[in-house]
């Protein structure tokens, strides 16, 4: 029976980074104030090298420059080079910002790119609503196929993959940068099911997964053109297999 093997299964518990990223991404941090959670991920102190706002709510307007100054060059180092190259020295050095201040932010170089990775939103918003799972699957391919080749993300993530092999604390950045991606996948996927075009017993992780999977694997791996003619092999193979 076709659709068989798309059934659903046991979610995932969210991980405490899962939390700090939503959090973050909620309110954008604007002011510097930051979840306390992911210090204990990064052996950091409490405060994670957040500076804590003085009375009134506000943080100082310096503060709040020199952390994005030391967060836009983190990010273009990481753009450039990858994890495996990345010093605080060279973020010092391209930020101007200094060594000294830098560690008061962040206790350690994985707490900076954690935070950096946190903020790549590129590519975060949902995309319209067709009215049909087809056409909002469709949409939805086609905007990460391009996104796939002009978002910095695309260029950071297979060094944070490569971490994610030997640091816990990465593997959690990357499950958390893999979900926040898939999400607008996924509430095409359930708004799909509201409209009774997928049976609530569809396994909705399985499809994104199986949606997902093909673009990734010809940008990371075969480095084969994702172009629009492979976004419709994908889209109508993969919902052919979706229980209706």
């Amino acid at each position: 029976m076709p659709g068989r093997g798309l059934r659903r299964s046991r979610r995932r518990r969210p991980s405490r980074i899962d939390t700090y990223a939503t959090l973050r991404y909620r309110s954008k941090d604007v002011n510097g104030e930051g979840d306390t959670r992911v210090a204990k991920e990064t052996g950091g102190s409490r405060d994670s090298g957040q500076e804590t706002p003085p009375p009134g709510g506000k943080a100082d307007p310096r503060v709040v420059l020199s952390r994005e100054r030391v967060l836009a060059a983190a990010l273009d180092l990481l753009t450039e080079s990858g994890l495996g190259e990345l010093t605080i020295d060279d973020v010092a050095k391209r930020s101007g910002v200094a060594k000294t201040t830098i560690y008061r932010h962040w206790p350690n170089r994985a707490a900076l790119v954690i935070d950096a990775c946190l903020r790549m939103d590129d590519g975060d918003a949902a995309p319209p609503d067709t009215g049909s799972v087809e056409g909002d699957v469709s949409a939805f391919l086609t905007i990460l196929a391009g996104l796939l080749v002009t978002a910095r993300w695309s260029s950071i993530l297979p060094s944070i993959v490569d971490a994610a092999e030997h640091e816990p604390t990465f593997a959690d950045v990357h499950s958390t940068i893999q979900r926040r991606h898939a999400a607008p996948l996924r509430a095409a996927l359930e708004r799909a099911v509201a409209r009774g075009e997928i049976q609530p017993s569809a396994d909705l992780d399985a499809i994104v997964a199986a949606l997902l999977g093909p673009l990734f694997y010809r940008r990371w791996f075969s480095r084969e053109p994702i172009d629009g003619e492979f976004v419709d092999l994908i889209v109508r193979a993969v919902l052919a297999a979706v229980p209706r």
